[in-house]
């Protein structure tokens, strides 16, 4: 088939790190799409993995010489992907994510959207799945789609029609936006797509939210990844709000606001009378308002997934929350960039 006329090269960067069992798929995902393959490149960029990724990669290139990886020895998603920016020549640049598998028309679509909308970022939707069949699993996926776990970002809890957003998960550009607007900041290892995006709109650029392609994303198969993920969600949302000089959405500030008050209530409860009523004021609504919420989303899958629901969400709220406090005390502590690298690298361990 002669491809279209006037269709732009089409770079695919992704960032990756111990995908082993995710990566294959990802990329068959890929190269199953709909848009040319000669107007298409794949870089996987690879942050030292040591759990069997870098295997599966060399078998995967040796078939696929549309596929090529670079290094990545800082390890971070930041860092991984001006590597791809840089390394690539697309007059479109995308992000797609390992720990993802997308339909065949996701590429093509978000491409037709991006030149026939003027804006300058655009995404997909993305459906959460669980990693496997085990309630925990399964209410983990159910978390990370629901608005009491994840408020009210768009591309995750759905949205009928196509919407001018504040930020997209897996972003699709024009290259020249890069030019204009820089790379992504590499202190960042979680939020650096808001803070990108954050840029990219006071600079006048816009973003919109293409609901008719999803992406397949498989959630963290453990509490313990998902408490540690939202955790370093939290760490980093104030040194987000540091460099662009104010805090970037109402709602962040929930998570935090609501760890700090339980934690004082709870440790004053045993002296004094006031801090025993607000303990009773924070927690009983808030334990109706979970098991309420994971009643209703994880009935249809059984008691162990309503059980399971119900510690979920409050850990997402107490990582992120916990992870807050601590990101804000670190920069109050150590402010300097030397103090925040060290941080970054150390998360990612």
């Amino acid at each position: 088939m002669t491809p279209p006329v006037g269709l732009p090269t089409a770079s695919v960067i992704v960032p990756c790190r111990n995908e082993a069992g995710r990566i294959v798929p990802c990329l068959d995902s890929i190269l199953a799409t709909t848009y040319p393959h000669d107007r298409l490149e794949v870089v996987v960029v690879d942050g030292a993995s040591d759990d069997g990724t870098r295997e599966e990669l060399a078998a995967y290139v040796r078939r696929q010489p549309l596929v090529r990886v670079l290094d990545n020895p800082d390890r971070t998603a930041p860092a991984a992907l001006n590597r791809g920016i840089r390394a690539t020549q697309g007059a479109v640049v995308l992000r797609m994510d390992a720990h993802v598998e997308y339909p065949p028309e996701y590429i093509g679509t978000l491409v037709a959207a991006l030149l026939e909308s003027g804006a300058d970022n655009v995404g997909g939707l993305v459906q959460t799945f669980p990693a496997d069949d085990g309630p925990v699993a399964r209410a983990i996926a159910l978390a990370l789609a629901h608005p009491l776990g994840v408020g009210n970002s768009y591309f995750r809890i759905g949205s009928g029609e196509r919407r001018w957003v504040d930020t997209v998960a897996f972003g699709c550009w024009r290259r020249e936006v890069f030019d204009r607007v820089g790379l992504f900041d590499e202190e960042l290892v979680r939020n650096q797509d808001d803070e990108f995006n954050f840029r990219l709109r006071r600079r006048g650029g816009r973003i919109l939210l293409v609901p008719e392609v999803a992406a397949r994303y498989y959630a963290r198969r453990s509490l313990r990844d998902v408490a540690r993920m939202f955790y370093q969600y939290g760490y980093f949302k104030p040194l987000v709000a540091l460099k662009v000089g104010r805090i970037m959405t109402v709602r962040q500030l929930v998570p935090p606001l609501f760890v700090a008050a339980l934690g004082a209530a709870t440790l004053l409860a045993p002296l004094l009378a006031p801090a025993r009523v607000a303990l009773a004021a924070i927690a009983l609504p808030y334990v109706a308002l979970v098991g309420g919420a994971a009643v209703r989303a994880g009935r249809r899958y059984g008691a162990r997934c309503v059980v399971a629901l119900t510690a979920t969400f409050p850990l997402l709220h107490l990582s992120y929350g916990a992870g807050f406090l601590a990101g804000l005390l670190s920069r109050l502590r150590q402010p300097g960039p030397q103090g925040r690298a060290a941080r970054a690298v150390s998360l990612t361990r």
